[in-house]
């Protein structure tokens, strides 16, 4: 018999890491444009929600590696199927990606790191400067995909009526699902 929903652990982290991945887009678009008092602040707090999210992204990849998941549905066109293939890589490789080149920045800016973490990048302006531009690109690539993972999920359910949605909604399905 295959599993009809996700895991809870699995749900959990989802949900969580969807509600951290929305307050960082918003913080880092503010950040970089307020140059308020609040500023230093900002700075703080987009490093470590970054940090929490990084843990809870490698925690999310071995739980979705590690436990039992749904089967897209049966129907399911095989050009959706890839693109929804597709799309999950591109949104776990830009989770891991987006901390990490953070991560990096930083490292190369000189600038600290959360919970004095070690560099993992050598000091150096340019590549700061690369690291930059990529991090800042990158959050809107994944900006673009959360728009697209939620235009899916809104496809299955409003439009397919399918469990695609239900199955990884929080809290416990209705009977007979």
């Amino acid at each position: 018999m295959s599993v009809t929903a996700f895991h809870p652990l699995a749900r959990l982290l989802h949900w969580l890491m969807a509600l951290l991945i929305l307050a960082m887009l918003f913080i880092g678009v503010d950040m970089v444009s307020d140059l308020s008092p609040r500023h230093p602040l900002l700075v703080e707090l987009h490093k470590a929600t970054g940090l929490a999210l990084l843990v809870l992204v490698i925690l999310r990849i071995a739980v979705r590696l590690g436990l039992p998941h749904p089967p897209l549905p049966h129907d399911l066109p095989t050009v959706q199927r890839l693109a929804a293939g597709v799309s999950h890589l591109l949104l776990y490789a830009l989770m891991l990606a987006m901390p990490l080149l953070g991560w990096a920045m930083l490292s190369a800016g000189g600038y600290p790191r959360p919970l004095q973490l070690p560099a993992i990048a050598p000091h150096d302006l340019q590549l700061y400067a690369l690291l930059r531009q990529a991090h800042g690109w990158a959050g809107y690539l994944l900006f673009a995909c959360v728009l697209a993972h939620l235009g899916a999920a809104l496809l299955h359910a409003l439009v397919r009526r399918d469990c695609v949605l239900r199955s990884m909604w929080p809290g416990p399905l209705r009977r007979g699902e």
